[in-house]
């Protein structure tokens, strides 16, 4: 279909620029874009069960439980997010590989931390050194996905945390009184109600998680910020069928319309669900759905 693009000094300037949008290069560039999508929908489901994890065990009647839910979300809060992540990747890593070294290879007789080189056996390696292009990108996609999934769930966590205690005690109080146990009031009472006022807290985050994805350039995968820089950096003939000066800004510029557009698209679907939640609550948006009608 694209035969024509063999030469492409011979093509004007629309047939130029067709072929260049099509290259391997660019494949990868649109595919990216499927990486940023599956990784939200990854780790927002992930991090709303780190999240809420975290928020039963804060408010557990469980000393020791109750004392590391509160260190989970004081601790990952408390740290800026970039350096979180790329501690607890190379952290992750460097343990994975680990525990497969002590068991693969016993008779290991070098220490494993020689300088800042970090040493184990080929067997342990992770993944392997003849593994194919797609495990190693899936591995470091995996990496990348939990460790978004942990800093998120920890804000998460708080802001579930924060929903719980604003639930009205009297409805709890009641639930009670007609002999549910705990537990049944806390699933069938608490939680149900909880959402309404979380859903502020939880769509502010998950407008950061989107900002946040270009942190995928940093984990070593390749997303889309890194196809931006490397297709819009300068390119001469020498290496390149089709050279161009620095077209960075018209590669970031797309970026910028992408993450708008996707953004709004949010707040469209999050002012819907919220209004939703919001009949027959409560709340200030409940308050306002009935004096309307």
């Amino acid at each position: 279909m694209f035969g024509y693009c063999s030469d492409p000094a011979l093509l004007d300037g629309l047939q130029w620029l067709s072929c260049y949008l099509t290259t391997g290069k660019h494949m990868g560039f649109y595919v990216s874009f499927g990486t940023v999508l599956l990784l939200l929908a990854i780790t927002a489901p992930a991090a709303m069960l780190f999240g809420f994890g975290g928020a039963m065990a804060a408010r557990g009647r469980i000393a020791p439980l109750r004392w590391l839910g509160k260190a989970y979300i004081a601790l990952v809060r408390g740290v800026p997010d970039i350096a979180f992540f790329l501690f607890f990747v190379i952290a992750l890593d460097q343990g994975i590989e680990w525990l497969r070294h002590q068991v693969k290879c016993p008779d290991w007789d070098q220490p494993i931390r020689q300088g800042s080189d970090f040493v184990v056996c080929s067997a342990a390696k992770m993944p392997l050194g003849t593994s194919p292009q797609w495990m190693h990108e899936t591995y470091g996609f995996t990496l990348a996905v939990l460790t978004f999934a942990i800093v998120f769930g920890a804000f998460a966590a708080n802001v579930l945390f924060g929903a719980m205690g604003a639930v009205p005690h009297g409805q709890i109080e009641t639930a009670e009184s007609y002999g549910m146990t705990h537990r049944q009031t806390f699933w069938r009472i608490l939680v149900p109600q909880m959402w309404i006022y979380a859903l502020p807290g939880l769509s502010n985050l998950w407008m950061v998680l989107i900002k946040a994805t270009p942190l995928l350039f940093l984990l070593g995968v390749e997303d889309i910020v890194y196809w931006a820089r490397e297709l819009g950096g300068s390119k001469t003939s020498r290496f390149t069928a089709y050279p161009h000066g620095d077209w960075r800004m018209w590669y970031f510029l797309a970026l910028l319309v992408f993450y708008l557009a996707f953004t709004r698209l949010s707040e469209v679907f999050l002012d819907r669900l919220t209004a939703r939640l919001s009949h027959g609550q409560a709340t200030v948006g409940g308050t306002a759905q009935r004096k309307a009608s």
